[in-house]
């Protein structure tokens, strides 16, 4: 279980998230919702810490990791997978390199060892046999395909997910949201997703919850966010821009 308990990041007089709180159940799958500048990406940076917040808890499985060193930090992060916006792979390393790279940081896992899970977890993703192929020859869909292997190389109890349908195509993107929803099954892990793709959350999410100016507006089931009353909620879901005031030329 994960637990955020008032937890606010503040940089001088300006507030990233104030005060959340949110609990997240073992092997549910939370979708995060939100504008440009609404605290998503932060709260990602504070699960897997990247960052700490100005205040306030975030436990995880029982443990205060505000509180833990960067040493102990390490421990936890082996249970936590992230699959970046961009992928973030090693461009100078091999598909295959890409998706052993935790294995061989964190494990004493001999070399065959090693290579039955790298072409597993290829397996998994639908890329059976591209271990040898660089970066550079593949898709934005196969790269975020390629770094879902990786986070899930470790067998993670967490799987964190930074915008994954960003800049791709809506077969491609709704490829991935099937690869989200059928690794949750499989390894029945707890899922974090963030997104602006609003079929996608509403496929892959147990839950939905809403950031505007860095608090949640709105945690509900699919069912219940389609159907909320909250205004900000029903703006999102249907991609209501806010009316800007524009003045005439001439006039004040």
């Amino acid at each position: 279980m994960i637990e955020l308990r008032n937890v606010v990041v503040a940089y001088e007089s300006r507030v990233i998230l104030d005060s959340i709180n949110l609990t997240i159940d073992d092997g549910e799958t939370l979708v995060i919702l939100g504008g440009s500048g609404s605290g998503k990406s932060t709260l990602l940076r504070l699960l897997i810490g990247l960052q700490r917040p100005t205040s306030g808890q975030i436990i995880v499985d029982g443990t205060d990791i505000t509180t833990l060193s960067e040493d102990e930090f390490n421990t936890v992060r082996r249970k936590m997978g992230m699959v970046f916006q961009y992928s973030a792979l090693f461009d100078s390393m091999s598909v295959g390199e890409n998706v052993a790279f935790g294995l061989r940081q964190h494990t004493d896992l001999g070399d065959d060892e090693i290579k039955r899970i790298v072409a597993e977890r290829l397996d998994w993703v639908g890329l059976k046999g591209y271990e040898s192929y660089m970066p550079n020859e593949l898709s934005g869909g196969m790269k975020k395909r390629v770094s879902l292997a990786r986070a899930i190389a470790l067998d993670p109890s967490l799987i964190l997910y930074d915008e994954p349908s960003s800049g791709l195509d809506p077969i491609t993107s709704g490829t991935i949201s099937m690869l989200i929803k059928g690794m949750q099954q499989r390894l029945g892990c707890t899922s974090i997703v963030v997104t602006h793709d609003m079929q996608s959350a509403f496929y892959v999410a147990d839950r939905i919850a809403l950031l505007d100016k860095g608090k949640f507006v709105e945690i509900s089931d699919t069912i219940d966010f389609k159907n909320s009353t909250n205004k900000k909620v029903q703006q999102f879901i249907h991609g209501e821009a806010e009316p800007i005031n524009v003045s005439v030329m001439g006039e004040v």
